[in-house]
């Protein structure tokens, strides 16, 4: 039997000892250091996870971060600190945009009873591989990605967005994969970055477009109305042209405009900002509905609402997965929800995936819903039969 492995970073010796107890207790081996620097000197990826206190002498936890991340080590993170909270609020949010595998943040005095059971539903949900698995080569070059383009081996799946009052399925967000001739299906996260580099994203998302609104008129043609959200990428809105296309592919497929809704991100919008602003207004003025996507990311979010003619607010998922746990989420997602409200635009929450993240957005009077809690995306036929299901209960 493997036995997993977690090592303490603390520099007090009692207490990194108490560590050491209940982590055995629960079935780790376990290391202990009580010098950041000593830790970075061995340092390496043999621990499951790592307990790491940031207020040491010397080289302090936010030190060993960096560290950590340079080598990106792939244990799961447990940040402890004594210190003020914002402090290991904001240790944690630098942690994941490092991406290291922060697993959790306690605050000391800790309570051993919320240890143990960190150490032990981490062990049941992260078992030891005691051999590597098989892997298939993903090795996807840009003439790869081209061709899919061309011979439509992209497909799309759709996750549902239910209205929180009705709790009925009123859209999707329609999501890419690339069903590969030999890998099988492939997800996004292989081919947006090259899409992105090689200057394919404008020809992808339009055939995401394209395939979206064939979709949504098999469906209308069966009496069923559903509104597809669908990622646009910053290339597309600094096309003149994008309106116009947009239009006709509506008019082709015998729909109305306003079934479409197109999520932009902050991000790609602080690129040609007079050329956006001009597309954008021209798309809402044609009755296409725009939503400003991942919202509380970007640096000018208020300036980006009083410039482009939104009439939906999506709050990032970040927010939405922590505000259960974490007071200054929940204030952020109440906030978000607040002012989208005052600035007449429907409000979706991604992320969902618990009941009770579920019923605090309904209590703070947030629209839409959508996240794993409520469907994972799946293919168009499955979603029917998703739908038929809520319908009949």
């Amino acid at each position: 039997m493997t036995i997993p492995t977690l090592t303490v970073v603390d520099d007090d010796i009692d207490l990194a000892h108490l560590f050491k107890e209940v982590a055995e207790d629960a079935g780790y081996f376990v290391q202990v250091f009580h010098d950041g620097t000593a830790f970075q000197n061995s340092l390496g990826d043999t621990s499951q996870i790592i307990m790491l206190d940031l207020m040491m002498p010397g080289m302090d936890g936010i030190e060993v971060i960096r560290s950590l991340a340079e080598k990106k080590i792939t244990a799961g993170l447990v940040l402890v600190s004594g210190y003020d909270k914002s402090v290991l609020h904001s240790a944690h949010e630098l942690a994941s945009e490092s991406r290291l595998n922060v697993i959790a943040s306690l605050t000391k005095p800790l309570k051993i009873t919320e240890l143990r059971d960190l150490l032990v539903d981490y062990q049941n949900t992260h078992p030891i591989e005691t051999a590597p698995k098989a892997r298939k080569k993903t090795d996807i070059t840009e003439a790869d990605l081209k061709r899919a383009i061309e011979n439509r081996e992209l497909i799309l799946y759709y996750q549902p967005q239910i209205n929180l009052v009705t709790d009925a399925c009123i859209g999707v967000e329609a999501l890419v994969r690339w069903q590969h001739p030999t890998l099988g299906l492939v997800f996004p996260d292989a081919f947006i970055s090259l899409a992105e580099k090689s200057g394919l994203i404008g020809d992808l998302t339009s055939l995401v477009i394209q395939l979206a609104m064939e979709q949504n008129r098999r469906w209308r043609d069966n009496d069923l109305k559903l509104k597809i959200s669908i990622n646009v990428s910053a290339e597309n809105i600094t096309s003149l042209s994008l309106p116009d296309q947009l239009i006709n592919l509506v008019n082709a497929n015998r729909l109305d405009a306003s079934s479409l809704m197109l999520e932009i991100t902050e991000t790609a919008l602080m690129g040609e900002l007079v050329k956006s602003l001009d597309i954008l207004t021209r798309l809402r003025m044609k009755g296409f509905d725009l939503s400003i996507d991942d919202f509380g990311t970007g640096y000018s979010s208020l300036a980006q609402l009083h410039r482009v003619p939104f009439t939906e607010l999506k709050i990032d998922q970040r927010f939405i997965m922590q505000m259960e746990k974490d007071h200054e989420a929940g204030a952020i997602v109440e906030t978000c929800i607040m002012l989208g409200h005052k600035l007449n635009m429907k409000v979706v929450a991604e992320g969902v995936e618990t009941q009770g993240i579920l019923d605090n957005l309904t209590r703070l009077g947030c629209d839409i819903a959508q996240g794993y809690h409520i469907a994972r995306p799946m293919p168009a036929e499955k979603l029917l039969e998703w739908i038929n299901s809520r319908t009949s209960q």
